[in-house]
């Protein structure tokens, strides 16, 4: 029997990455449906911008940090497939690091392998990168901020952490759950933080009165009256100023025009054009009116309360934490877009070692389940897009059923999930807390 390695499959992968890239330019020549995402043509135009000399927002619908158009400045001098090579280079990145986490973790090598496979291996995910986009490079640096968080290397994994929420907006939603695992009982001076060992994963039982207790009243009452400790507070202050700092530089540079269109529009961005979210034919129906504050805070507090939940449940166990906190963050925004799915992909293969799912079970029917869903979807949105027929009504039901299908399928994964703390309590806080029992 053949086994796969590491090393075997990361070369696989690049070598399919590679040929993916060189097809894209044959297909963008030779037919009609282009292989290059769009976004990829707005990053080089971008790009090029910046090698004139120029504000790279003079290029429309240009609305990312100017971070991405400084990587993708060589487009215009080494070849215009660099920025392909970049984003498929991290997608490969993310693929090592998911490895490395695991490995941290005490996962077997056979079951890190397989889970590394569900990145490299998966059709969208090697897609997306060799088409042009840029997801692949957020999701490096969201696994390596988890990977500091394990080392206990705070200054860099707070510093990483302001950079990426400068790039992209979304991983603010993580701030609640790092904030929540920086806790003195894992983090003590001049020591490196002990990892839980998957071998030593707790029963059904157990873990259900972990969550509970996390949960519990004085439990939250406890994290907030000792919210403020050093640690917290530097993780705080160097995210921050990593984020204002390079935010005030590119608006020193790039002015209003910078503010609205990388941060403030991804903020309150409200989008006409069909897309997965059930709030797309209500804002298509009111799009030339602004959205009333009441209908503004319908939108929001199913957000905020899912993750909120989310958050004070699975804090501690934090891989698993970012990960039903991003599904539930895409299945209920204003906008959804299947770029999207990416955020949560990534972090996939990081709770695979402790579900208790089986595929050939109820695995296979919820993943059926969303492929049909979206499928579903997509078929309506083919007759609108490509056929013009009217059916925007038809896509908001189908909308409405995905979100569905996302619903099941998350609280299948909460229910099959063992629920594992990455930290273990430190020996001087656990003799400090028998002392106060005693």
């Amino acid at each position: 029997m053949v086994t796969v390695n590491l090393k075997s499959l990361l070369t696989f992968s690049a070598f399919l990455r590679v040929f993916l890239i060189i097809y894209g330019e044959w297909q963008d020549t030779h037919m009609e449906v282009r292989y290059t995402d769009v976004d990829y043509l707005v990053f080089s135009d971008a790009a090029a911008l910046v090698a004139a000399g120029k504000s790279p927002y003079q290029r429309s619908t240009y609305r990312y940090s100017p971070l991405i158009a400084f990587l993708l400045v060589p487009n215009s001098f080494i070849h215009p497939s660099w920025g392909k090579f970049i984003f498929s280079a991290s997608d490969l990145l993310v693929g090592f690091l998911i490895n490395a986490i695991l490995k941290l973790r005490g996962v077997p090598e056979k079951l890190c392998t397989y889970s590394v496979m569900v990145w490299l291996l998966n059709p969208f995910t090697f897609t997306i990168g060799t088409r042009g986009n840029c997801e692949p490079i957020i999701c490096a640096i969201i696994l390596w901020i988890i990977i500091c968080l394990m080392n206990g290397r705070l200054v860099q994994a707070a510093f990483w952490y302001g950079l990426v929420v400068h790039v992209r907006i979304y991983p603010i939603i993580y701030a609640l759950p790092i904030i929540l695992v920086l806790d003195p009982v894992f983090f003590q001076y001049g020591t490196k933080p002990a990892l839980v060992n998957w071998s030593s994963r707790k029963s059904k039982s157990q873990q259900t009165s972990s969550c509970r207790k996390l949960m519990d009243p004085c439990c939250i009452c406890n994290f907030l009256t000792s919210l403020f400790t050093w640690r917290r507070i530097m993780f705080g202050l160097i995210s921050g100023a990593m984020f204002f700092l390079l935010t005030g530089f590119f608006f020193f540079l790039y002015g209003w025009e910078f503010l609205h269109e990388a941060l403030l529009y991804h903020l309150t961005r409200t989008d006409p054009r069909h897309n997965f979210s059930i709030y797309f034919y209500h804002i298509y129906l009111h799009y030339e009116h602004e959205l009333s504050n009441l209908e503004k805070l319908v939108s929001f507090l199913p957000q905020i309360m899912v993750q909120l939940v989310l958050v004070f449940r699975f804090a501690q166990d934090f891989p698993f934490c970012f990960f039903v906190q991003t599904v539930a963050f895409v299945a209920f925004n204003k906008v959804m877009t299947a770029q999207y799915f990416v955020w949560f992909f990534c972090l996939l293969p990081l709770i695979l070692p402790w579900t208790n799912m089986k595929l050939r079970g109820k695995g296979l029917v919820c993943i059926l389940l969303w492929m049909a869903a979206q499928g579903h979807w997509l078929l309506w949105g083919y007759l609108l897009e490509f056929k013009g027929k009217n059916v925007f009504l038809q896509l908001w039901v189908a909308g409405l059923l995905f979100l569905a299908a996302n619903t099941f399928v998350l609280v299948n994964i909460i229910q099959q999930h063992t629920y594992s703390p990455v930290f273990q309590q430190s020996s001087r806080a656990a003799s400090k807390q028998h002392v106060k029992q005693g």
